[in-house]
């Protein structure tokens, strides 16, 4: 009997996940646990989770082919990345589930379409009279529009200074397909710059520049049958467009932003047709919380819960593609603190370990198999303990990223 046969012969299902990224890798693991088979379909054996999982198949995600090829011998297909062209998922469906969905996942393929439908989930939201808690807390899209030519970003940008009475200047641009961890977003602060990104030639959103006090993300899990899990709300700390940091749960948030949060990203989830996880990304600006950004499927926000929850994301993101009973996400900690590893000029990360973990026996060091390059997200850390003291948390989460990294426990100057 061949091998990739062999979860079958015991009843257990085989899951795909197309993408053999660091997020692969880390849900390869939760399916060992399970007894769940598990494939990915990567573009090379050198990708993270091809080189620790035996059923990797080598394939190109945009062929039609290989996607079929794949998806047959699988009882679902699930994503570590978006990219799937639309076209393609709706032949995939045709072999095996899809988890999630095309008609799901348009949501986070396409920024307009994800603008306009969340615009009117937050409306309705704040509308809801079966929340008489949340009455004094708003959430919202920020204020958008398509545009094509510098003449629509400049009128965009006089509209939106005459409702909000902020300086004209920076305005978001952002590409509607295709971006992720800061690709395809641009703060311009000029004509000139509006002009450059104008000049690639891409569909485009103009979006209100957000003054917000920090960011903060939800991850929530919906499966097949209907049934929701939120896990605590977390402040992601972004550099250069990179999630660096996040803090679980968020400190200092108050009961009802949290509630509206997770709230939102329950409802969400089900609005949206999401089966597995979805994680939102917010600006927190006092009591107003505004969407950001949205993805179906594990997410940076979600690393701490590996050392830190009941039950991981990945782990999570399984059972609710394989319509299992949803796991809890409660914290086993009063606080985590995780801080991603960012490749620098020295390769050999692995000399460093040595040092890390005799300093610091409690940090939890994950690494990633990826060839280091200077910013590249290489590995994670995350440090656990007790709520009330994040900032000895903090302290030690980045020092461990950064020995790593640089060699040195002090940030780069």
């Amino acid at each position: 009997m061949s091998d990739l046969n062999r979860a079958r012969e015991f009843g257990f299902p085989v899951v795909g996940m197309v993408g053999a990224g660091q997020l692969a890798r880390m849900t390869a693991q939760a399916a060992v646990a399970l007894g769940v088979e598990f494939r990915v379909l990567a573009a090379s054996l050198a990708e993270s989770a091809a080189q620790v999982c035996p059923g990797t198949v080598i394939g190109d995600y945009k062929s039609a082919g290989d996607l079929l090829g794949f998806g047959i011998g699988c009882d679902v297909v699930t994503f570590d990345h978006e990219h799937v062209p639309g076209a393609q998922l709706a032949v995939l469906s045709e072999v095996t589930a899809v988890r999630p969905g095309r008609e799901a996942l348009v949501y986070a393929q396409d920024k307009l379409a994800m603008r306009n439908r969340l615009s009117f989930l937050c409306e309705s939201l704040c509308e809801q009279a079966a929340a008489p808690a949340l009455t004094d807390v708003r959430v919202r899209c920020p204020r958008f529009r398509p545009v094509g030519t510098l003449a629509d970003v400049l009128a965009f940008v006089a509209d939106e200074h005459a409702i909000s009475g902020r300086p004209e200047w920076p305005v978001v641009l952002k590409a509607v397909s295709g971006g992720y961890d800061g690709k395809g977003v641009w703060i311009c602060d000029s004509k000139e710059a509006v002009s450059e990104v104008l000049s690639h030639g891409i569909g485009l959103l103009a979006e209100e520049f957000v003054p917000f006090d920090r960011e903060l993300a939800v991850l929530a899990a919906r499966s097949p049958k209907g049934q929701g899990a939120v896990y605590p709300v977390v402040q992601t700390v972004q550099q250069d467009g990179i999630c660096r940091e996040v803090i679980a749960p968020a400190p200092g948030l108050a009961s009802e932003v949290a509630e509206l949060a997770q709230w939102l990203g329950l409802r969400a989830a089900a609005e949206l047709g999401v089966t597995g996880l979805l994680a939102i990304e917010l600006f927190q600006c006092e009591k107003e919380l505004v969407v950001n950004e949205l993805a179906m499927r594990p997410h940076n926000s979600g690393h701490w819960t590996m050392d830190a929850s009941v039950t991981s994301q990945f782990e999570q993101h399984l059972r609710a593609v394989l319509d299992l009973p949803l796991g809890a996400t409660a914290c086993t900690s009063g606080a985590a603190v995780m801080v991603n590893v960012l490749g620098g000029d020295d390769p050999d990360l692995y000399s460093r370990f040595i040092h890390v973990m005799a300093a610091d026996p409690g940090v939890k060091v994950h690494m990633y198999g990826k060839q280091v390059k200077p910013g590249r997200k290489v590995g994670h850390v995350t440090v656990a303990g007790e709520g009330s003291d994040v900032e000895r948390l903090r302290d030690r989460a980045w020092r461990a990223a950064n020995f790593l990294s640089l060699g040195t426990e002090e940030p780069a100057t």
